[in-house]
């Protein structure tokens, strides 16, 4: 009897963890999958592994199930947890949980459905920890190769790398090992954190957050400098009003094109503002149209709306849990948070300390500085090695706006003639210029899902599905 095809997923975090988790679910023929992961976790991921409890999700339970079949999913596993269990259910559904009790669910579902009794009887699963370095096309199969210098064969290769690196910033590569230099606010850090002085975080995003709130709960006493182009940290979730208004009956939001829907969008916030209400309610109600609105725009539209309107969207878009934003507002109006607003123009080493050069504006020294300005999002600049090589190779080539891998609409790879992929299909992150919203548990699970039906032949290649419309835009 000959082996079962097999499908290696280059990637343990959720995307690859869910896709895996989903081919096992709805296979009906033999086939072996192969989980590729070099933090030997699969599921947790990068953003699940942080064993601290002060990190939170920054979306409430309700909308965290793994499976866009299943929106109570999670809600049920919580159930099985003691300090969740007797909470009342309309409590539960607003809980932003600790992401590490996250972690633990999506363990549970790869326990499950890997290397448990969920997934289906003719399929069988394998969770390998190493790093992926480059693939190699051959005649009905590729071989990926490992930095250990081992392959495997595969017949359909997953690519869920998740999220880059920080972007290089000028005077950083002069830094190297520098004690007080930290170059991923995702590295353990925090026996880096000196007695005394001052810490300087790059970025006020999500990341800044987590540094802050971090550092707050060791009990840091000295100054924190949060540094970014406008200073704008994250807003918190709220219960907005009832706004029927938007969008205006008989506008279509998806062929406006940018300048109309800046327009649009503008005229409406300031309606809000002037009811005392919040303007990220026009965000919100943006949100099912999202990705389809990003898909009709021109490429020039996607590079402007990245350059200039990408910052502010964020703001709005990506809000965290309201105790955690309580806990950033408290150290800002006691003074141990102080936001410096302005481009990093050069960083350069001072002894044991590093000087953090900002335009127009006095420098600032400081004794740790964690660089969390967020993902690098130049996709033919990656510092991946696997990715490296495949833009090499051609086996993969950038979108028209180079912030991630082109795709077909059924996430088959596109190489750099042009031409589908017979073997490499891509998620997450790397889709940034496809989908623009590709970064959260609501968008990742629908791809993980779409993905897998791809690779089971589940979805035929001419059918358009918008997007993501099977994702519940609940927030």
């Amino acid at each position: 009897m000959p082996n079962p095809a097999c499908i290696a997923v280059l990637g343990g975090g959720f995307s690859g963890a869910m896709t895996a988790v989903n081919v096992a679910r709805i296979s009906d023929r033999p086939l072996h999958v192969v989980v590729v992961d070099d933090r030997g976790s699969v599921g947790r991921g990068v953003a699940y592994s942080v064993r601290r409890p002060e990190y939170l999700l920054n979306v409430a339970a309700r909308n965290m199930s793994a499976f866009p079949d299943e929106p109570d999913h999670f809600l049920h596993w919580l159930r099985t947890r003691a300090e969740f269990e007797p909470l009342p259910e309309a409590e539960l559904r607003e809980q932003f949980v600790p992401r590490q009790v996250y972690g633990d669910y999506l363990r549970s579902i790869v326990g499950n459905h890997l290397a448990g009794d969920g997934h289906r009887p003719c399929v069988t699963t394998e969770l390998i920890t190493g790093e992926a370095v480059d693939i190699e096309p051959g005649d009905g199969h590729c071989l990926v190769r490992m930095a250990d210098g081992s392959a495997i064969a595969a017949e359909k290769i997953v690519l869920a790398t998740g999220n880059e690196p920080p972007a290089p910033l000028p005077g950083a590569s002069a830094l190297g090992d520098h004690p007080a230099w930290v170059a991923n606010p995702w590295q353990q850090w925090e026996h880096r954190v000196p007695a005394t002085g001052s810490i300087a975080i790059l970025g006020t995003g999500l990341s800044a957050v987590d540094a802050i709130i971090t550092l707050c709960d060791l009990g840091w006493q000295g100054p924190i400098h949060a540094i970014s182009r406008h200073g704008w940290l994250p807003h918190a979730h709220f219960r907005g009003i009832e706004y029927p208004e938007f969008p205006p009956a008989g506008v279509d939001l998806v062929t406006l094109g940018l300048n109309d829907l800046r327009r649009l969008v503008s005229q409406h916030c300031a309606e809000l503002v002037a009811r005392d209400a919040d303007p990220a309610i026009i965000v919100d109600k943006l949100r099912p149209y999202t990705q389809r609105i990003w898909g009709n725009f021109s490429c020039e539209e996607r590079r402007e709306f990245a350059r200039c309107d990408a910052a502010r969207w964020n703001v709005l878009r990506h809000r965290i849990a309201p105790e955690i934003h309580d806990q950033v507002m408290h150290a800002r109006r006691t003074g141990a948070l102080q936001i410096h607003a302005g481009s990093i123009e050069e960083l350069q080493a001072v002894d044991g300390a590093i000087r953090i050069g900002i335009e127009a504006r006095e420098p600032v020294v400081a004794d740790l500085v964690i660089n969390a300005t967020g993902p690098s999002t130049r996709f033919s600049a990656t510092r991946n090695v696997l990715l490296r090589n495949l833009l090499a190779s051609g086996l993969v080539s950038p979108d028209d706006t180079d912030m991630g891998i082109r795709i077909d609409r059924d996430h088959t790879v596109v190489n750099a003639q042009g031409d589908r992929s017979a073997s490499l299909l891509a998620l997450g992150p790397t889709l940034r210029g496809t989908y623009w919203e590709t970064v959260a548990v609501p968008e990742l699970r629908v791809q993980a899902r779409r993905v897998a039906e791809t690779l089971l032949g589940a979805v035929p290649v001419d059918v358009e599905e918008e997007g993501q419309l099977r994702l519940e835009y609940m927030l």
